[in-house]
C-alpha cells in the first residue's frame, strides 16, 4: 500500500489478486477490497460505518458509467434514525426518499464527460418497512444507488459532493472508497474543507 501527497490511502490496482468477470466484476471486486483494508485499518467492521453526521459512499468508474453507492445513518440525512412518528417526520422521510430517488443535483462531474444521471434508487426499512416487520428499526440506515452514463470518462478525475453537502446540512464529512482505471483510493472530505472527491492526479 502506498500513500498519495494528500495523505489519503492509495491501493495500486495490482495490490489484490481479483477474479475477473469482465470489467465491472473486477472493478466491483478491487472496491470491495478497499472497504475491506479500510475496514482493517479502522479495527472495526461494517458497523464503524454508522456514525451520525457521516455519509459514506462507493464510487466505481468504468468505461462510460459512474456508479454511486451510498448507506448513510438516516440521522446524518434526517436528524432521526427511527420510523417517522409526527407529521412533519412523515413529511421529512418522504421529502427524503424522493431527493435519493430523483438523484438529481446531488453529483456533478466535468462537463467534458459529459455525465448524465441514468437511475436512482433509495430504500430504508425504517422509513418503509417491509409488510408484516415485527420490530422497529433503530439506528436505521438508507441505501442510495445512482447511476450516471457518460460519453467519456477516460479523463475523469473528481465528483463534486456540493449539491450532497448543500442539500443535507446535518452531514459533517463524506468517506469514499474509490475504484477507477487510474487504481483504487480511499477519501475523506470535511465539510468547509472542499466540495470534490478527486482521485488519480
Amino acid at each position: 500500500m502506498s500513500r498519495s501527497s494528500d495523505g489519503d490511502r492509495v491501493v495500486p490496482a495490482g495490490s489484490a489478486p481479483v477474479r475477473r468477470r469482465g470489467a465491472r466484476g473486477g472493478l466491483l471486486a478491487g472496491l470491495l477490497g478497499v472497504l475491506a483494508l479500510t475496514a482493517q485499518a479502522g479495527g472495526q467492521g461494517h458497523a464503524a460505518a454508522h456514525v451520525h453526521g457521516l455519509v459514506p459512499l462507493e464510487i466505481v468508474v468504468e468505461p462510460g458509467v459512474v456508479t454511486i453507492g451510498m448507506e448513510a445513518p438516516l440521522d446524518s440525512l434526517l436528524g432521526f434514525e427511527r420510523a417517522p412518528r409526527s407529521a412533519a417526520e412523515k413529511q421529512a422521510a418522504q421529502a427524503l426518499l424522493q431527493a435519493l430517488r430523483s438523484g438529481q443535483g446531488l453529483f456533478a462531474f466535468d462537463p467534458a464527460a459529459g455525465c448524465l444521471l441514468q437511475g436512482a434508487s433509495a430504500t430504508s426499512e425504517a422509513l418503509e418497512p417491509p409488510a408484516g416487520a415485527a420490530r422497529t428499526v433503530e439506528h436505521a440506515d438508507v441505501d442510495a444507488r445512482f447511476e450516471f452514463r457518460c460519453t467519456t470518462t477516460q479523463a475523469l478525475r473528481a465528483v463534486d459532493v456540493g449539491g450532497l453537502l448543500d442539500r443535507y446540512s446535518r452531514i459533517r464529512q463524506i468517506e469514499a472508497g474509490i475504484v477507477a482505471p487510474q487504481g483504487q483510493f480511499k477519501r475523506t472530505l470535511a465539510r468547509g474543507a472542499a466540495r470534490q472527491l478527486t482521485w488519480g492526479r
